[in-house]
């Protein structure tokens, strides 16, 4: 069986998620007796396009961006589509952000394929094929199952681990066999965020609540942040009380964010925002109420007085990396 996956890239880049997701299509590959195809669109550099035959891809198509500098959702379904007809594909695998969520629906119509998003594993039976989901933003799981020959699934962030797998990897032009869609708007100015980490990227965030009490208090976090290589986070009181900018703020109606460690910093621990963090490997909770509810999410918790807790900790961290 043919496996494709949509390779992106950030900064000329493919980050962590995406070698997530091929080391999936790999282990699948090796389930089902199939290979794995990526497409990748724009002009990406020929060693970043190896990196992924150590992760298990044994072809790459490499295309234009299907719209330019607009991101348009038809554009890439009709892309994507197409590859997976011209690979015959039985598997179309595509990571786990906002571009995936609003593609993949219109690919499997395309497709007429079935669409589960948020898998959590491996498939537990192919016939019928069965999957195991991530529902209600991480507290619970759901066995899905997919009957048509063709199957678009979306792999929930860190739920599988990047296993290198090295193949032999074939890099090849693609073009599409239809006729794309032009974007009916016009990208006037792209803001890129220079100078931090990007949150969706980082492997560490510190992140900061009401509890903080006000915007002078925040160096506390940045010094723990740098110390850390960490990337600033808030909850949404933050950003409506203006204290940070909207840009860091985690939750349902903000980012949805998977780092591998997540500090949370007089942060109470509303489902709103547990919503958004909860597929992190590791929570950390610092807060002086021991009742707050993100004790029940966290693995680690320190209950006190944060603005005695952070410099603290801040410190440790130093001395830990010094020696």
């Amino acid at each position: 069986m043919s496996i494709l996956i949509y390779a992106y890239q950030y900064g000329e880049k493919f980050p962590k998620p995406v070698l997530e997701l091929a080391s999936y299509a790999s282990a699948l590959a090796e389930q089902t007796g199939g290979t794995v195809t990526a497409i990748v669109t724009g002009n990406p550099r020929e060693s970043d396009l190896e990196m992924l035959g150590q992760y298990g891809v044994s072809k790459i198509w490499v295309t234009p961006e299907p719209a330019g500098p607009s991101f348009d959702n038809r554009a890439y379904a009709a892309l994507l589509a197409s590859a997976a007809e011209g690979c015959g594909a039985s598997f179309v695998l595509l990571a786990d952000n906002a571009i995936s969520r609003a593609v993949a629906p219109r690919m499997a119509v395309r497709l007429k394929a079935g669409y589960i998003s948020g898998v959590a594993g491996l498939p537990l039976h192919m016939d019928p094929f069965t999957v195991k989901r991530s529902v209600f933003t991480g507290k619970a799981s759901a066995y899905a199952e997919i009957l048509t020959p063709v199957k678009v699934l979306i792999l929930a962030r860190n739920t599988w681990q990047t296993i290198e797998n090295p193949v032999t990897c074939l890099i090849e032009k693609f073009t599409p066999a239809v006729s794309l869609p032009a974007p009916d708007f016009e990208v006037v100015k792209v803001m890129e965020q220079t100078g931090t980490i990007r949150l969706q990227d980082a492997e560490v965030v510190v992140s900061g609540g009401r509890g903080m009490k006000s915007a002078d208090n925040w160096k506390l976090l940045e010094d723990l942040a740098g110390a850390l290589g960490a990337a600033l986070a808030c909850s949404r009181p933050v950003t409506d009380e203006g204290w940070r900018p909207h840009q860091e703020h985690v939750g349902q109606t903000g980012k949805v964010i998977a780092p591998n460690l997540y500090i949370a910093c007089g942060i109470s621990g509303a489902i709103q925002h547990i919503g958004g963090i909860s597929s992190s490997r590791v929570i950390i909770a610092i807060n002086k109420d021991p009742e707050a509810p993100i004790f029940q999410f966290a693995r680690f918790g320190i209950i006190g007085d944060l603005f005695q807790v952070l410099p603290a900790l801040t410190q440790a961290v130093k001395k830990l990396k010094s020696e």
